[in-house]
């Protein structure tokens, strides 16, 4: 899996995530929630070395009822299964990371292949975690505008819910509060640098007055003239 998209958009210098990682052992699954411009819930799967990624707005459900979008963006490196924390401002994916939920996962065909599965569309998966448990698919969207799109949806089973599931109401109080705070840094700042750039053209325009003035004193010295004349 090539992992230069990801390395593209990031500044190492300035972002603790991780550059590489080398995957151990059983298949891995991590779900981040990721407070950055745009609250959304990262959802990963260990696939062929590399986290095969994708953004779902309103996180993950356990309604099967549910049909969840799912975004699908360039791979990440397995270490980022262990990331958590603040990405700085100005950077890509700027805002806080807490790590939602994490395990392992199988294929729901114990003869599937999870990368031929991701290639064909249609991946069937079992996952072992703490607030994800049992029968998931994901299935990329056909004859869409976007070819990105993916559904995440819940299967029939005995972890399935039938009730309405939000991702937020399973998310320490703690980090929605610290998620929100760092947002509201970010627009003061945003607001700060505007203002900013504001400033000077209101200090030109005081400038400008005294022209104005003249140029009004001097209309008034012609009628004197003219009554001289």
């Amino acid at each position: 899996m090539s992992l230069s998209k990801y390395k593209q958009k990031r500044d190492f210098k300035q972002t603790a995530e991780p550059v590489a990682g080398k995957a151990e052992g059983k298949h891995i699954f991590v779900v981040q929630r990721h407070h950055a411009t745009r609250l959304h819930y990262d959802f990963r799967l260990e696939i062929n070395g590399a986290l095969k990624s994708w953004a779902v707005p309103k996180g993950p459900s356990l309604n099967p009822a549910d049909k969840r979008l799912a975004m699908e963006v360039e791979d990440h490196p397995y270490d980022y299964k262990d990331f958590e924390g603040q990405i700085p401002a100005g950077n890509y994916g700027a805002g806080y990371v807490y790590i939602w939920d994490k395990g392992t996962f199988e294929m729901l065909d114990p003869k599937g292949n999870a990368l031929k599965e991701w290639k064909s569309g249609s991946i069937k998966v079992v996952l072992h975690g703490k607030k994800l448990k049992g029968e998931f698919a994901l299935v990329k969207m056909k004859g869409g505008r976007d070819e990105n799109a993916w559904l995440m949806i819940k299967h029939k089973d005995k972890y399935a819910v039938d009730r309405e599931y939000n991702s937020e109401d399973y998310t320490p109080k703690r980090v929605i509060a610290k998620g929100k705070g760092e947002a509201e840094k970010g627009a003061v700042g945003s607001a700060s640098k505007k203002a900013g750039a504001s400033a000077p053209k209101k200090a030109a325009s005081k400038k400008a007055a005294p022209k104005k003035k003249a140029a009004a004193t001097g209309v008034k010295k012609k009628p004197k003239r003219e009554k001289v004349k």
